[in-house]
């Protein structure tokens, strides 16, 4: 039987590295960072309805997506973010099903991580049995921050701001996997929950 999970966390909570120990632990990963790169690669549906949303200004001159333009545009701007979503939500979640059941099909006996920051913002709890959130206090997410992306603290806690909180999240978790300590502690914790669940 092939269990499906969710996992979660805010910015620089450690979800990457949490993702990397599951996969190294035998689970199977869908990215949802990766599978929304996929869904804008040149001649996807998705590029052509973000492209005459936004203009041919928003392509290198290959064709491609230019990630930095479309930021510049989008950035602090809602009504953009909104629609930038709008377009490319379905084509994500579509993509995400179509992964879930190829690996449903090709791995009998497994766990599949849903790895996706924005799991529960946007709505695709129903697409697992359970969620996992990585939980961490606010000090160490916001020093991580500053250190990984090289930012001012202002910059960082505007950012951790932006998210949807810690507390809320909870309240979606069937798990709560802490990261205030080390690799190893965290390891352990998901070794664990990993027992448990298969």
């Amino acid at each position: 039987m092939v269990r499906v999970i969710g996992l979660t966390g805010g910015i620089a909570s450690g979800k990457s590295t949490a993702s990397n120990i599951l996969k190294e632990l035998g689970a199977v990963i869908i990215d949802a960072d990766k599978v929304s790169r996929k869904v804008v690669e040149k001649g996807e549906p998705a590029l052509e309805g973000i492209t005459e949303y936004f203009g041919k200004e928003i392509l290198c001159e290959n064709g491609k997506l230019n990630r930095k333009k479309l930021g510049n545009i989008i950035f602090n701007n809602k009504t953009s973010i909104k629609k930038l979503n709008e377009i490319t939500h379905p084509y994500i979640i579509k993509e995400i099903i179509n992964e879930i059941n190829w690996h449903k099909k090709t791995h009998n006996n497994s766990v599949i991580i849903l790895d996706a920051a924005l799991l529960i913002e946007m709505n695709l709890t129903y697409l697992v049995e359970e969620v996992w959130l990585i939980s961490i206090p606010e000090e160490i997410q916001l020093n991580r921050l500053i250190k990984r992306d090289n930012i001012s603290v202002e910059d960082a806690k505007q950012r951790i701001k932006s998210q949807m909180s810690l507390e809320d999240k909870k309240k979606f978790a069937h798990r709560i996997i802490e990261n205030s300590k080390n690799v190893i502690y965290l390891k352990e914790q998901l070794e664990k929950n990993l027992k448990e669940v298969i």
